[in-house]
């Protein structure tokens, strides 16, 4: 490990994720272009870690409270030759959304911290430290949005204890996301959730998985439409986004591979071989939204195969 330290204040670029993947709960995930938070950061003097919000969300800025300074006070435990940090916060990814603003902070925060101490800690390390931020934001530590947020693509989380990650080829994909503004809190989402399921139910499940799996590995569009179904997850769930269903439907007619929940929700996202199709895609959850009265976003966008980027000062 290095002690280097560096004098410099970065600015780190932190990307939206989706997690689960539809039948990849907990386990799949991979990077947006858009949206994306921005944070400064850069060492301090004063003990432990300073947060600064630059937005109106209001989130807490004590470090015990706040996803990214759960993570850099966990980082800092280890890099017990650091005294402190200072991160100011401006989010575009808003909490509670569902593409992953929690692990966007998180990570964004652990990268920065990294880069600052001259990058002495591998990917997976600052994987490690970061899931102590989404234990903040939802009790568990889980890193299906962290580790593509901090690796870039699509992330297979094959164990978190050892933690074992996958990086896994994707072909071209286009993303259609429809945040649909209602929260649905990932506590609330996890606590709905079945304790029990049935055989024939997680055999279907893991087909789906690695068939998904297989279908991104071997660039097979089709096999990765037929494996974009959730048979565990999604029924739950889904009672808590306005809309799901009429979604779907459109996107399916549009021309999408298929898509489903991003993370716990409320967004819900979608697969495309093309820009065209996704714009299409992206009409028709405009046009379900309009009719339901609800505001939204939509973004349009592409796998982010670069993950957190760290812009020097």
């Amino acid at each position: 490990m290095s002690s280097t330290l560096s004098s410099s204040q970065v600015t780190v670029l932190a990307p939206a994720t989706v997690a689960n993947v539809v039948c990849g709960f907990d386990v799949l995930g991979f990077a947006l272009h858009e949206p994306y938070d921005t944070m400064r950061m850069r060492l301090t003097d004063k003990p432990g870690v300073t947060i600064i919000n630059k937005d109106d969300y209001n989130l807490p800025t004590e470090a015990e409270r706040n996803v990214a300074g759960g993570a850099l006070l966990a980082l800092l435990r280890d890099a017990t030759d650091v005294v402190g940090f200072e991160v100011e916060i401006t989010k575009a990814i808003m909490p509670g959304s569902g593409i992953g603003s929690s692990a966007a902070s998180a990570a964004g925060a652990v990268v920065g911290a990294n880069h600052l101490l001259g990058n002495r800690y591998s990917p997976a390390e600052l994987v490690r430290f970061a899931m102590y931020g989404e234990e903040v934001a939802s009790g568990v530590q889980h890193a299906d949005n962290i580790a593509p947020c901090i690796y870039g693509g699509v992330t297979l989380i094959r164990a978190t204890q050892p933690l074992d990650i996958v990086p896994l080829a994707a072909p071209p994909l286009w993303v259609t996301v429809v945040h649909p503004q209602i929260e649905v809190r990932t506590s609330d989402a996890r606590d709905i959730l079945k304790k029990q399921v049935l055989l024939k139910d997680a055999i279907r499940q893991w087909g789906n998985v690695g068939g998904l799996v297989a279908g991104l590995l071997k660039s097979d569009y089709a096999l990765i439409g037929r494996s974009l179904e959730d048979v565990i997850i999604e029924p739950v769930r889904s009672i808590l986004i306005p809309g799901f269903a009429d979604v779907k439907l459109e996107a399916r007619k549009a021309g999408a591979l298929g898509g489903g929940i991003s993370g716990s929700g409320p967004s819900i996202f979608m697969l495309s071989q093309d820009e065209d199709t996704a714009r299409q895609v992206e009409a028709g959850m405009s046009e379900t939204y309009t009719r339901l009265g609800i505001d939204f976003h939509t973004y349009v966008t592409t796998i982010n195969s670069e993950g957190v980027r760290v812009v020097t000062e």
